[in-house]
């Protein structure tokens, strides 16, 4: 299809309003929560849910879903479920923010952050670029006061998410911070063949994955009663290249790549999960691994924010579609594995015993 129609001067002059090609649509569902439809002119279609952390739903590219949906999601927030029994699948949950990992003492699996309501939404449209914040706070009387900003944004024609998160403690006690990027890909962007491709070393979280190792880069077919493989990778990075790393799942003709800092976010987790009708399985950057709060302190490898101290956080999910974007980004990764170094302090040498 012909693109010179999206020239902006063109757009101009037949259009007063660029929502014809690009914005961000809010609704209310029937059970009350928010919704935000996002949308540009490069095919690509989401869903964030301002009362779930502003997490994104569903996910679209050209009509094809991106992402696994839990049945009857999405989900309100309610405190008297379980993460599990509310987790929505879609394309992002984020985990934390002082617990990431199975439960313990009183922390439920992966913390309370996805049933945390936005504030202060607000909108910004220019003529190639549309952005959306909000704010989150995870607070509690006498215990943690933790203030996440987001923003979301978009261009006129790449089929592109570009996700900043700043996260400050507002009180005046050290808390313990853990945060993790919970991207969930579904069929049939992930099915039997995909491939994940990275420049990391690799290591089974446990027995399960160990008996997997040797395939953990390739994606099964849907399999009744697959147990879950968890891998962590040691990725590489090119200095000098904003200490980004890259990741991407591949087909033969459509992808999904993922970057993100790593100045903050040092730790990916890959999580396979081909199990028929739950076929859901997770691309998880974040400053941690899913080990829990307890078991990171214990390992040295719990990240504490100061009081007043803020974190700024970055990733960026594209779309390659068709033969020469799945090259060029086979290519940049393949560069990173030969020319990049690991990153510093993220080592998980117990994992290497498994």
């Amino acid at each position: 299809m012909d693109k010179s129609w999206l020239d902006t001067d063109l757009i101009r002059t037949h259009s007063l309003d660029m929502r014809q090609f690009m914005g961000f649509r809010e609704s209310t569902l029937a059970n009350g929560m928010r919704i935000i439809d996002v949308y540009n002119s490069s095919g690509l279609t989401f869903t964030i849910l301002p009362d779930r952390g502003m997490d994104i739903w569903s996910a679209h590219y050209k009509g094809m879903p991106l992402t696994w949906i839990a049945p009857a999601s999405p989900h309100l927030p309610d405190f008297g479920r379980s993460w599990l029994e509310l987790f929505n699948g879609g394309l992002l949950t984020t985990c934390g923010l002082t617990h990431v990992g199975p439960p313990e003492d009183k922390r439920d699996i992966h913390g309370n952050y996805t049933r945390l309501r936005a504030t202060d939404l607000k909108t910004e449209q220019h003529a190639q670029v549309i952005r959306l914040t909000g704010s989150i706070y995870q607070s509690s009387l006498f215990g943690e006061q933790l203030l996440l900003k987001r923003t979301y944004e978009l261009t006129l024609t790449k089929p592109r998410i570009h996700i900043y998160d700043e996260v400050q403690n507002i009180g005046d006690e050290p808390v313990p911070f853990m945060m993790l990027y919970h991207c969930n890909l579904g069929y049939p962007m992930v099915r039997a063949g995909t491939e994940l491709i990275t420049a990391s070393e690799v290591y089974p979280r446990d027995a399960v994955a160990q008996a997997g190792l040797s395939n953990w880069q390739t994606y099964e077919s849907a399999t009744i009663g697959y147990a879950e493989q968890v891998f962590f990778h040691h990725s590489k990075m090119l200095t000098g290249h904003r200490d980004f790393a890259t990741v991407a799942l591949m087909n033969k003709d459509i992808g999904l790549e993922f970057s993100w800092d790593t100045k903050t976010m040092p730790y990916l987790t890959q999580w396979k999960n081909t199990r028929q009708g739950i076929y859901v399985c997770g691309i998880e950057p974040g400053n941690c691994i899913p080990e829990g709060q307890n078991s990171a302190r214990e390992a040295g490898r719990l990240c504490v924010l100061k009081p007043q101290e803020k974190q700024q956080f970055e990733l960026f999910i594209e779309i390659l579609d068709g033969e020469d974007d799945i090259n060029r980004s086979q290519n940049n990764i393949k560069h990173l594995r030969e020319h990049g170094e690991p990153i510093n302090n993220c080592e998980l040498p117990i994992y290497n015993n498994i």
